[in-house]
């Protein structure tokens, strides 16, 4: 008999090979959940998708700029390196708490969480003390600076009062472009009924290119609509 409750004993403690496996074990294969790069259908959600932008600088920009500047190889073609999105607000000297808000906007605008931004000095007529926050920034890369600069050209600046295209005198010589913006609602993710006050944004874009005029073809190519 004791023989007999120890087998049974043993068999229910042994997990069967029939029994379902349960959700999240085992190893992540390729497009399992968590991979955010794997999945590039046209159904699949936002972030796995493929940014348009990028798929129409890498099957169509490219050849148009290696005739446009007379290049033979692609790795010459400029390229957009990164967007740095900054703002900043003299309110936060007298009122800190006006930065949450600061921040929570430049959140949803960019889908990426900003760093805080600091005075570099004190200055005594400002009430200014150095090392106090003032603002936020944002750097975006890759993925996100493709997907915003999309969202910029087409949907946002469309939207400014009286558009007639951005100023092509802001380059800075080295193939950097500054576009300052006078207010935040013109992103369609900012909610007008929920802004205290209409804040300024100033947008990097830093590419490759070793000049103005390369830089100017770079993003009216990318959509940027530079003013004639």
């Amino acid at each position: 008999m004791a023989d007999e409750k120890k087998k049974e004993t043993k068999e229910a403690a042994a997990p069967k090979a029939d029994a379902p496996k349960k959700a999240g074990s085992g190893k992540k294969g390729k497009g399992a959940a968590g991979s955010l790069y794997e999945i590039h259908a046209a159904d699949a959600p936002f972030p796995k998708r493929f940014p348009r932008l990028r798929k129409q600088y890498e099957e169509k920009i490219i050849p148009s700029l290696m005739k446009q500047l007379d290049l033979k190889n692609p790795m010459q073609v400029p390229r957009l390196e990164r967007i740095v999105v900054n703002a900043v607000t003299k309110d936060a000297v007298s009122n800190p708490k006006v930065l949450d808000s600061l921040a929570a906007e430049l959140a949803m605008i960019t889908g990426q969480k900003p760093i805080p931004t600091r005075a570099k000095k004190a200055i005594a007529a400002f009430k200014l003390r150095k090392g106090i926050p003032l603002g936020s920034m944002v750097t975006l890369r890759k993925k996100r600076m493709y997907e915003f600069m999309d969202r910029l050209c087409n949907v946002a600046l469309p939207r400014v009062r009286d558009f007639r295209g951005i100023s092509s005198k802001s380059f800075d010589g080295r193939g950097n472009y500054t576009l300052g913006l006078k207010e935040q609602v013109i992103f369609p993710e900012i909610n007008f009924d929920k802004v205290d006050k209409a804040r300024g944004l100033n947008i990097t874009f830093v590419t490759t290119a070793k000049d103005n005029e390369s830089a100017r073809i770079l993003l009216a190519e990318l959509g940027m609509p530079f003013r004639k």
